[in-house]
């Protein structure tokens, strides 16, 4: 663990509500083991006006954890294991972590769930209004049974209960447009997520078109503005991603995850590695593939 990007659970536990509290349009990165956190939290990229932009937040996928443990995501990982790879993360880097609940299983383990996350600082979790045991939203063919709203809002409703203060929050995820519900299942479901006890609602589309997102979109602020209630929005344009974060923020989101990228990219370069010193019967052409020694070094603390 590297000394340098720490911080205090009650330090970074407020800090997304804060954020959003002042107006900020917020980009969140995966990680899935530490590493992949500092990766995250020091990743910047010159903005078009001058600045650096950084990523905001980690997000703790629950696919990518359970992707890399080689498991399929269908809420395998034993909650314990779960909360031992997070609280791992949170050692790594100060950033604000919002974590993947999955369908957080039945009230009393999603209140358990929520207690031990407030507990590690963890700053917003996503819950999905989908049957425990879900199945992986992006897989094809795939069958998914949502929850009866009046429960899930029930659900929630206890979790934010048992949390100790009301900095971390808790997100509504619907699913309708994942199951092919259709637009005005996952409206209905925004609906009555508005109305309860949930701080946010997560849409989430496999369109590739991003028409099904879109459409979302721009209902959403009006059935605000009609029921008198104003919560952030959150998108995960996996399945979209012609589509820029500018856009979605200009259409009325108010966070963006990017929800797998590093699992999937050290995959790839994993992948590639090998094969070329199986290849080369060496390990030299590899190099190019690899971060130099030195640099991964000082990203550790190596020599702190």
């Amino acid at each position: 663990m590297t000394l340098k990007y720490r911080t205090l659970a009650e330090t970074r536990r407020g800090q997304l509500k804060a954020m959003l509290a002042a107006g900020r349009k917020l980009r969140a990165i995966e990680a899935h083991n530490p590493l992949s956190a500092l990766i995250g939290s020091t990743a910047s990229a010159a903005a078009p006006d001058g600045t650096t932009k950084e990523f905001d937040a980690i997000w703790l996928s629950g696919f990518t954890n359970a992707a890399a443990r080689a498991l399929p995501d269908v809420e395998l990982a034993r909650f314990e294991r779960r909360l031992e790879s997070i609280e791992e993360i949170a050692a790594a880097t100060a950033k604000p972590l919002i974590a993947d609940a999955d369908t957080g299983g039945d009230a009393l383990a999603f209140q358990y769930l929520c207690a031990r996350l407030e507990a590690l600082g963890v700053s917003l979790v996503i819950v999905e209004d989908k049957v425990f045991p879900k199945r992986t939203s992006l897989a094809p063919g795939v069958h998914h049974d949502l929850e009866d709203p009046a429960v899930f809002t029930g659900k929630i409703a206890k979790a934010k209960a048992a949390c100790l203060g009301d900095e971390m929050l808790i997100f509504a995820r619907i699913e309708s447009l994942i199951a092919g519900a259709g637009l005005d299942d996952a409206l209905a479901r925004a609906r009555a997520y508005l109305g309860s006890e949930a701080d946010g609602i997560v849409i989430h589309s496999k369109d590739p078109t991003g028409a099904e997102i879109f459409a979302f979109l721009d209902a959403y602020g009006p059935l605000c503005d009609e029921l008198g209630i104003a919560k952030p929005l959150l998108c995960i344009p996996t399945a979209y991603n012609f589509v820029t974060d500018r856009e979605l923020f200009e259409r009325g989101a108010d966070i963006v995850i990017h929800a797998n990228h590093l699992l999937r990219a050290a995959y790839q370069a994993m992948t590639e590695a090998s094969a070329s010193i199986l290849a080369h019967d060496r390990s030299r052409e590899a190099d190019a593939l690899c971060v130099a020694l030195p640099e991964l070094f000082e990203l550790i603390g190596v020599g702190e």
